[in-house]
């Protein structure tokens, strides 16, 4: 039998260990459902629904290439039983994450409490053209990438489980076009000082692109900026980023199609891929200055990047801090991110 010392110490042991709380449980699972069948692509809309099968309240970022925003991005893996998936031809955003973090808006963050769940509806439709793809059946896989929002406004990764959705496609339409720009004028919904700011955003980007161009040109081998940017020098690698700026630099800014009308906080702009010199510019797009980091004018040199004719550039990372990692971390990445170029061609601050 223990002494008294010896059992009020054991005691005082189990009263201090039961008193620890337990860890906190981050955890959200993303379900897809939709028809199993459907006659024609457009009638293809699944529901993506996030539950917090934690046990702690998340706060994530609703990233407009993630599935917690409804805009046609890239937010799905889809393949069907012979290995093959559809083409890309939504919307590829400038998005910035460390400004909706701070955001006031509510709409830049969705709260989920533990046990509960969000649903968003997705027309793939608008995303992808399954005519390369044909008819068949086909796994639809959410993106199982997310953005926390801690307490202290830092942002961390979080991977959902993901469960996939089945659905077949059987006859009709295999893609249905994009919406797009109905005026034929240079601006639409667009006001006089925002039409005036955009000729002056125009100059600058060409002013970029050929700037851009002629660094590149007259440099064969690694230099800070370039490294800074893309990485490792291979010539191939500079190759690739010569012709992106070859292409951008023959586009006329100028005479591009430019849409005011899109009302997304934490957006600057976004394009889509294969409609060739409309450019959507959002909220954040009229806060920034001309020129600079993150500027309208590199703005504009970020959306043109991302035109199939242009190269086709992808949103691998999103601010400065992120595309030097990339850079280091995986340059064959970095040759093709849109804001690498963006930040290649504003080069603030100067590097040589």
């Amino acid at each position: 039998m223990f002494s008294n010392p010896l059992r009020a110490v054991l005691i005082a042991l189990v009263a201090t260990t039961s008193a620890v709380p337990a860890a906190a449980i981050t955890s959200l699972k993303v379900a897809v459902t939709g028809p199993e069948a459907v006659n024609g692509v457009e009638n293809l809309k699944v529901i993506a629904t996030l539950t917090n099968t934690g046990d702690e309240t998340v706060r994530l970022l609703n990233d407009p290439s993630s599935i917690l925003d409804t805009l046609p991005a890239d937010s799905f893996t889809i393949t069907n039983d012979n290995g093959a998936t559809p083409d890309f031809i939504g919307a590829k955003v400038k998005y910035s994450p460390t400004m909706a973090a701070t955001s006031t808006d509510p709409s830049a963050v969705t709260i989920i409490a533990p046990g509960t769940s969000v649903s968003f509806t997705h027309d793939l439709s608008a995303a992808y053209n399954f005519t390369g793809a044909g008819y068949g059946t086909y796994t639809v896989e959410p993106s199982s990438l997310l953005h926390v929002v801690g307490s202290n406004g830092e942002i961390s990764e979080i991977r959902p489980d993901v469960e996939p959705f089945v659905a077949k496609i059987t006859g009709g339409k295999l893609a249905v076009a994009h919406p797009a720009v109905t005026k034929r004028a240079t601006f639409n919904g667009c006001s006089p000082d925002q039409e005036a700011a955009l000729e002056t955003a125009a100059a600058g980007a060409q002013s970029y692109a050929r700037a851009a161009l002629d660094y590149l040109r007259a440099r064969t081998a690694a230099t800070p900026r370039y490294t800074t940017w893309f990485g490792d020098y291979t010539s191939t690698r500079h190759d690739t980023v010569v012709d992106h700026f070859s292409k951008i630099n023959a586009n006329d800014f100028a005479g591009f199609k430019y849409d005011c009308t899109c009302t997304r906080s934490t957006v600057y702009a976004y394009v889509y891929a294969s409609d060739f010199g409309t450019i959507y510019l959002c909220d954040v797009f009229w806060r920034v200055s001309q020129t600079g980091t993150d500027s309208k004018a590199g703005t504009l040199v970020h959306e043109a990047s991302h035109f199939t004719v242009n190269g086709g550039t992808k949103d691998y990372a999103y601010g400065q801090s992120a595309a030097k990692a990339l850079a280091v971390n995986d340059p064959d990445k970095a040759v093709f991110n849109a804001d690498s170029h963006e930040y290649f061609a504003e080069n603030t601050p100067a590097q040589t």
